[in-house]
C-alpha cells in the first residue's frame, strides 16, 4: 500500500463536553451563518454539509454535549429547511454509523416504499396505454410520491445510538424555519429551474413563488408551516407524522394534489394511504464491507445499490496497481471497473424483500477477480458490457457472463449528503433526498415540506424479470452510497454524495483519488469527475474531457460533457466527508464549487 496514505485512529482523548441534556434550541445565541468554508482541520468534532446553517446546528449540537447521531439529526432536519428541493421529512435515506466503543458500523435503511395498492401499471397513462412522459410529467404527480422513511430514520437513529430526543434534535431546525434563512444564488436557480411544476401546486406556489417569482438573492425565505410541524413532532413524536392528522393531511396531499388551476400538467393522482404510513418501518441491516488496499470500506446495501457497486469496482480495480499507473491509466481502470460493476447492478440488484439479491457474491472478492478477466488495460469495452455469472465464478480467467438486463436510468441528480464525527470518534455518514430537485413539486398544504417523487426510481414499464420491477409495499432501487472507510478497525473516512446513479461513480472516483492517486480529501473532491454507467458514452465534466479526454480516446472512450434535463449545469456530485488521522485530528472536506460549494466545520479549529 502506498505510504501517501495516512493510516488513522480514534482521537487521542476525547473534549469536555458540557454536560446536560439540551433542552433548548442549540443554536439560540448563535447568529445565522451564511459564509461557506470547504475545508476545516481541527479536533473536538466534526461536520461536512452541503449548506453552513446545517453545519453549524450540528456544531451547536456537539458542543453542548450530543453525539454524532444528535448532531446528524439536528443538521438532516436543517437542511429540510435550508435545502428543501433536495432533503427533508417528505423523502426518505440511508444512515451508516460507526460506533466508537464496540467499532461495529450499522446501517439503517429509511428509503420510501410503494404503497400497498400501487398498480404495476402505475406509471401508464390510461387514457393513451403509453408511459407518462418522466419530466415534467410524470416526477411532478402524486402517483410519483412514494411512504417517506426519513423522520422514521431519526428517530430510530437517535433510540439506537443517539442521547438527545426527538423533540431536542430538531430545536436548531425550528429555530432556522421560525426565523428564516438567506437566499442564495441556488436556491434561486433551482426555484426557477422549476417555476412551472411548483407552479402546478397552490401551496407550493404560495411557499416557493412569493408573487409568482423566486425568491431574490439575499432575502430571507421564512417557513412558519415547517416550524410547526417540527414542533409537532418534537411534542408528539414521531407517531405524529406517521398516524394523526399529519398523516391525514399526506395522504390526502397525494390523492388529491392541490392543483392550480391554471397548470396545463396532468399531475397524476397517487396511491399514498394513511394506512400505508402507519405501517411504515425503518429497517436495520448489516452493511456491505469489502477489503481495498488494506481498508476496509463499509457500504449500504440492498435496497441501496451503493455498496454492492462500489464494492464490486473496488474488488475489480484491487487487481490492478493503480498508484503505479499515470492519470488516463488509472482513469480507463475506474471507468470500466465501474461499467462491469453497474452491468452486475442492472442485472441482480433490487429490494431484498422482493428480490433474491446476491450481495455476498456482488462483494466477493473472487468474483471481483473473475469480473476483472473482462478489463482490457489497453482498450475500453464495447458498451454495454454484459453482466457476470454469479452462478458459475471462480475467480479465474476466462469468465463467463450472463444475459444483459434492459433498464432505463430514470434516478434524479438531487439529494443531499452530510458526514458529523464526534469527539469520542463515532461517525456518521448519511445521505437524504427527496429525489427529483423539488420531488414531486407537492407541498403539504399548511405543513411546509415537499413530497418525494422517489417512485420514479423503479423502472417505468413493469417486467416481471426487472429486480427493479414496480410491485406495492416494495422500496425502489437507489444508488446512495454512504460510505465509512476503516483502517485497522479506526474511522479514515466517511463521504457520500448527491446525484442519482453519478453517487456511485463520484464516491468510487474519490476513494481512487485519495487512495491510489496520492491526492489530499480536499484535492480528491475538487478534481474533475466522469461517469461510467454501462453505457456507450461516459458523462465528464468539461475539465475532466479538457484535461483526459484525448488519452482516455484514445483508448476507445467516448466522453461527452454532463448536463441535461436534471442537471442543466456541466457538474457531477456534491461531495462531503470527513478524515480522521492518527493524532485525532479531523479534516472535514466539502465541495470547493459545485451546487454553490458545500460548508465544512470543526469543533475546535487547529491553529
Amino acid at each position: 500500500m502506498s505510504n501517501r496514505f495516512i493510516h488513522a485512529s480514534t482521537c487521542a482523548a476525547a473534549l469536555t463536553l458540557i454536560a446536560g441534556a439540551i433542552t433548548a434550541a442549540p443554536a439560540a445565541a448563535e447568529p445565522r451563518q451564511t459564509d461557506k468554508q470547504a475545508t476545516a482541520t481541527g479536533t473536538g468534532g466534526a461536520v461536512s454539509t452541503v449548506d453552513p446553517e446545517a453545519s453549524a446546528a450540528a456544531i451547536a449540537v456537539l458542543r453542548k454535549g450530543g453525539n454524532a447521531v444528535d448532531a446528524a439529526v439536528a443538521a438532516a432536519a436543517t437542511l429540510g429547511v435550508t435545502e428543501p428541493y433536495s432533503a427533508g421529512i417528505g423523502g426518505g435515506g440511508y444512515f451508516v454509523y460507526y460506533d466508537a466503543a464496540s467499532g461495529k458500523v450499522s446501517t439503517l435503511d429509511g428509503r420510501e416504499t410503494a404503497p400497498a395498492t400501487m398498480p404495476h401499471d402505475a406509471f401508464i397513462d390510461p387514457s393513451t396505454g403509453s408511459p407518462y412522459p418522466f419530466t415534467p410529467e410524470l416526477v411532478t404527480s402524486g402517483v410519483s410520491v412514494g411512504v417517506p422513511g426519513t423522520a422514521a430514520t431519526w428517530q430510530k437513529a437517535l433510540e439506537n445510538w443517539g442521547s438527545l430526543s426527538l423533540g431536542q434534535a430538531l430545536q436548531p431546525a425550528i429555530k432556522a424555519a421560525t426565523r428564516g434563512f438567506v437566499v442564495d444564488e441556488t436556491f434561486r436557480e433551482q426555484t426557477l429551474d422549476n417555476q412551472e411544476r411548483f407552479a402546478a401546486f397552490d401551496s407550493t406556489a404560495e411557499l416557493f413563488l412569493p408573487g409568482g417569482d423566486a425568491p431574490q438573492v439575499g432575502s430571507i425565505l421564512k417557513n412558519p408551516d415547517l416550524a410547526r410541524t417540527y414542533r409537532l413532532l418534537a411534542r408528539d413524536g414521531v407517531q405524529a407524522f406517521y398516524q394523526g392528522a399529519l398523516a391525514h393531511d399526506i395522504a390526502f396531499a397525494v390523492q388529491a394534489p392541490p392543483i392550480a388551476e391554471d397548470t396545463e400538467l396532468p399531475v397524476p393522482v397517487g396511491h399514498l394511504s394513511t394506512a400505508d404510513l402507519a405501517d411504515y418501518e425503518v429497517i436495520s441491516q448489516a452493511p456491505t464491507k469489502v477489503d481495498y488496499r488494506g481498508l476496509e470500506v463499509y457500504g449500504m446495501a440492498p435496497s441501496s445499490s451503493g455498496g454492492t457497486t462500489i464494492g464490486e469496482a473496488l474488488n475489480i480495480l484491487g487487481n490492478y496497481d493503480l498508484s503505479a499507473m499515470e492519470g488516463p491509466g488509472a482513469m480507463h481502470h475506474y471507468l470500466e471497473a465501474s461499467a462491469l460493476s453497474f452491468a452486475d447492478r442492472g442485472k441482480y440488484v433490487g429490494d431484498p424483500a422482493f428480490v433474491d439479491v446476491p450481495t455476498g457474491t456482488l462483494t466477493d472478492a473472487l468474483f471481483g477477480a473473475e469480473r476483472a478477466c473482462a478489463l482490457d488495460p489497453e482498450q475500453a469495452a464495447a458498451k454495454p458490457v454484459a453482466p457476470g455469472d454469479i452462478a458459475d465464478y471462480d475467480g479465474l480467467c476466462p469468465a463467463t457472463t450472463a444475459a444483459p438486463a434492459e433498464e432505463t436510468d430514470t434516478e434524479n441528480y438531487s439529494t443531499t449528503h452530510l458526514a458529523v464525527a464526534d469527539a469520542k470518534g463515532n461517525v456518521v455518514s448519511y445521505t437524504l433526498t427527496i429525489e427529483q430537485t423539488g420531488g414531486s413539486g407537492i407541498v403539504v398544504p399548511g405543513r411546509g415540506f415537499l413530497l418525494n417523487n422517489e417512485l420514479t426510481d423503479f423502472s417505468t414499464v413493469y417486467n416481471p424479470t426487472d429486480p427493479n420491477r414496480i410491485d406495492p409495499g416494495k422500496r425502489p432501487r437507489s444508488s446512495m452510497s454512504p460510505t465509512i472507510v476503516l483502517s485497522e478497525g479506526k474511522p479514515l473516512l466517511a463521504l457520500g454524495s448527491p446525484g442519482g446513479s453519478t453517487i456511485i461513480t463520484t464516491v468510487l472516483q474519490t476513494l481512487v483519488n485519495r487512495v491510489d492517486l496520492g491526492m489530499s480529501l480536499p484535492e480528491a473532491i475538487a478534481a474533475p469527475r466522469a461517469s461510467q454507467r454501462n453505457t456507450a458514452k461516459v458523462t465528464a465534466e468539461p475539465e475532466f474531457i479538457e484535461s483526459q479526454g484525448a488519452a482516455l480516446e484514445a483508448l476507445g472512450h467516448e466522453l461527452v460533457p454532463a448536463g441535461d434535463s436534471f442537471t442543466p449545469q456541466a457538474e457531477i456530485g456534491a461531495l462531503e466527508a470527513i478524515e480522521f488521522a492518527p493524532d485525532g485530528t479531523m479534516t472535514a472536506a466539502a465541495e470547493p464549487t459545485r451546487r454553490g460549494g458545500g460548508s465544512a466545520m470543526v469543533l475546535k479549529p487547529a491553529r
